[in-house]
């Protein structure tokens, strides 16, 4: 972050009771207004969020605290590129860490307000890339067209006990946090594990976010063989960021 240092010096547009910042930004000192330093600090946010990689590391740590060595493992990065990647987060306070003896585990930093900031850059991606209309249409809309289940919907049917909830997330996802009595079958393992599901009862798969591809193909899987199933809105990063309850297995 910028060292911020109150001046007497008033910018010329600026109200006389308006105090100025000078910001240091290592390539030395200069007059700012508040708004401006503001600014400069959420230019920080968005530059951190300008790459692919942060944008998946976010979405893994939206399941719950990670070891860079997992996350590297998860996004298919190496150690030391995903470390820069992670130092470029914290640096703009997306996300946080702690020391477990020699490792250092990482988290979202103020989780609701991250999960709520990438559900907004999705929503203006969606309305405005074309790209991002195609892959949706191509890809997500022809694997699964329905209409998702809601949160509120979702949590009506399970106090009613009328619904089967599927988390298709791997096993060390669900143990850090799960929607309540949802079931863990991992994607890869559905296809030998479907009779742990019942045909005659509606299913709620959901994974990792509104982009992961795990719970489309679940459902697309099942309705060919006959079951009745939907997705849950979202995943479980939005779930828990919205205030419904959640279950851990450690």
């Amino acid at each position: 972050m910028h060292d911020l240092i109150p001046t007497t010096d008033i910018d010329e547009h600026a109200p006389s009771w308006l105090p100025v910042f000078r910001v240091n930004r290592h390539v030395g000192l200069h007059s700012m207004g508040p708004k401006q330093t503001i600014f400069v600090s959420l230019a920080e946010i968005a530059q951190a969020l300008g790459h692919a990689h942060r944008l998946e590391l976010l979405e893994h740590l939206g399941q719950g605290e990670r070891s860079v060595e997992e996350l590297a493992e998860r996004t298919s990065l190496t150690f030391a590129n995903a470390s820069r990647h992670l130092i470029i987060l914290r640096r703009a306070s997306l996300v946080a860490t702690r020391r477990d003896g020699k490792r250092v585990l990482y988290r979202l930093a103020g989780a609701g307000e991250v999960i709520a900031l990438l559900k907004a850059l999705s929503l203006v991606g969606e309305r405005n890339m074309a790209e991002i209309e195609r892959v949706l249409a191509s890809y997500f809309r022809a694997r699964d067209a329905t209409e998702p289940v809601t949160r509120s919907e979702l949590t009506e049917r399970l106090r009613n006990d009328l619904v089967t909830v599927l988390d298709v997330r791997p096993d060390n996802d669900f143990r850090l946090g799960h929607l309540p009595n949802a079931v863990n079958i991992p994607w890869p393992e559905l296809e030998r594990r479907l009779d742990e599901l019942p045909l005659d009862r509606e299913v709620v798969a959901y994974c990792r976010g509104p982009y992961c591809v795990l719970s489309f193909e679940a459902v697309a899987a099942l309705r060919t063989r006959g079951y009745v199933v939907r997705r849950l809105e979202d995943g479980f990063p939005e779930w828990k960021a919205a205030g419904w309850p959640v279950e851990a297995a450690y």
